[in-house]
């Protein structure tokens, strides 16, 4: 279970070795990690305040994918123009198959990480925890929604925007449903989820919404969606009232990107560097206050009014599903060719 320490145990930020002053040999890194939102607020939370303590600059490569960054390290091999990549566990577990990662195991702050940051038998460790929540529109949907069996109330025909697989919002509104309609271990099946999608399924405007789920929401073309709360906290701040977000009582599931170390980076001092700040108590507290991922560090003191807008207070972690994303990489075609013929037929 996720408990944050009640005192938080910080030091000067200079006197940690990797924000020493960089020597002008080795003051360049390159990152590659999500473009957009995400990457307007990890450069103000972590990229440049990195910059600031240390000297070194930090090229963004703003990736569109998990899967794009995956394809840039494979054709890079021989010869890597990135140092440090954050993307998708599952995808990483590609990448360290492919031996294009480098065990960073070593580094001082993995000691400080919570134990799920670790994967096992993929390089490196959870650099963001994001978790599933259920979008609506606060004036349409009174009271605000508490089950994810609310996405079956008939009063909503017609208004449900859901992304299906084999995007992992989809698969993980699979794994929900499955879970709320106590179908039990996912391993085994996920035979209850599906049946009862494919109930609900004639009640759906979109399977694929454009641009995206929360766009649908503020937009008034749906009351109801599914996404992820990083995107929908941020997206609900600017809407005006338009959008909200709600973590249901059945739980909810992390998704989880890990921050890797490129195996032959030409900068591997400052990659290092670079990890062990971005993975410190510091830059996890301003990215989450920033931004509402839950910490992937143990010592990062967040505030009581970020940490109720994440699925990291004690009671939602109680309650989370633990997933193996790994195990979902090797179902996820067969439940995506359920879907096809199953649900998306009915609509």
């Amino acid at each position: 279970m996720f408990r944050l320490p009640r005192r938080a145990v910080l030091g000067s930020a200079l006197a940690t070795p990797f924000v020493q002053r960089a020597r002008a040999e080795d003051a360049t890194l390159t990152l590659a990690a999500y473009s957009g939102i995400f990457e307007d607020n990890y450069r103000a939370t972590v990229v440049e305040p990195f910059m600031k303590a240390t000297g070194i600059k930090v090229v963004y490569y703003p990736a569109g994918s998990s899967a794009q960054t995956l394809g840039l390290l494979r054709a890079q091999k021989a010869a890597p123009q990135l140092d440090v990549v954050l993307f998708d566990v599952s995808v990483a577990k590609g990448a360290t198959d492919d031996g294009l990662l480098e065990d960073i195991s070593d580094l001082a702050v993995m000691k400080d990480l919570l134990p799920m940051a670790f994967t096992k038998g993929v390089a490196g460790a959870a650099g963001t925890f994001d978790n599933y929540v259920m979008l609506y529109a606060p004036d349409k949907v009174r009271p605000a929604p508490t089950s994810w069996k609310d996405f079956w109330n008939p009063k909503f025909k017609d208004r449900i925007a859901i992304t299906a697989p084999p995007d992992i919002v989809g698969i993980s509104f699979t794994l929900m449903a499955n879970k709320a309609w106590g179908g039990g271990d996912y391993r085994k099946s996920v035979e209850t989820g599906l049946a009862k999608i494919a109930e609900m399924a004639p009640n759906v405007l979109s399977w694929a919404p454009a641009p995206d789920p929360y766009t649908f929401i503020i937009q008034g073309q749906a009351d109801l969606a599914v996404g992820w709360n990083a995107r929908g906290q941020i997206y609900s701040a600017s809407s005006g009232g338009k959008l909200a977000v709600a973590i249901p009582t059945e739980g909810s599931l992390f998704q989880i990107n890990n921050m890797c170390l490129v195996k032959g980076a030409k900068n591997p001092g400052p990659a290092k560097r670079f990890i062990e700040y971005a993975l410190g108590a510091e830059a996890q507290k301003a990215f989450t206050e920033r931004m509402f991922y839950a910490p992937v560090n143990a010592k990062a003191q967040i505030s009581a009014e970020a940490l109720a807008r994440t699925a990291a207070t004690p009671e939602r972690m109680a309650n989370m599903l633990d997933i193996d994303w790994l195990e979902i990489a090797r179902i996820r075609d067969g439940m995506a060719e359920q879907w096809r013929r199953r649900i998306l037929t009915k609509r």
